[in-house]
């Protein structure tokens, strides 16, 4: 028996909290797309290895990292809307609450698409020097620009 969109969402962010990489990777196929609105479709990451990548970009230096999970709803087409708070906490002791929508169109066990909506100046007012420093250095080589795919 197959999983209905909303279980293969449920099942994937318990993985995305839990930062298990590799189950994480699980639910992406090489053609899946992953980007943040505020920053666009020219930044996006694709397939599993750039999807990876673009979540540690921001993940990677938290020491806490927490889901509040809210409405989710199922419509038609495989897609899930999921809102939900994201409470980060840097190891210089920052931490801000980040509400999203996330959209994420589920085909069969493989997510397709996933565009997350959020303000980016609530995050970037509270990341402390280092993590905006570690974005800047960053190798982005994995960065793809899907607009007009997605």
């Amino acid at each position: 028996m197959s999983a209905t969109p909303s279980e293969v969402a449920a099942a994937f962010w318990a993985a995305l909290y839990a930062r298990d990489w590799e189950r994480i990777r699980s639910f992406f196929g090489p053609e899946s797309i992953y980007y943040d609105v505020p920053t666009g479709p020219s930044s996006a990451g694709v397939g599993p290895d750039s999807i990876e990548a673009r979540l540690r970009l921001g993940l990677e230096g938290l020491v806490g990292y927490e889901h509040r999970p809210g409405v989710v709803a199922e419509g038609a087409d495989g897609i899930v809307v999921t809102e939900h708070t994201e409470v980060w906490t840097w190891e210089s002791g920052e931490t801000v609450a980040l509400p999203f929508v996330s959209v994420q169109r589920i085909e069969g066990d493989t997510i397709a698409l996933w565009k997350d909506y959020w303000d980016l100046q609530t995050l970037m007012q509270a990341a402390p020097a280092s993590w905006h420093e570690r974005l800047d250095t960053a190798d982005l080589s994995w960065v793809v620009d899907v607009t007009g795919r997605a």
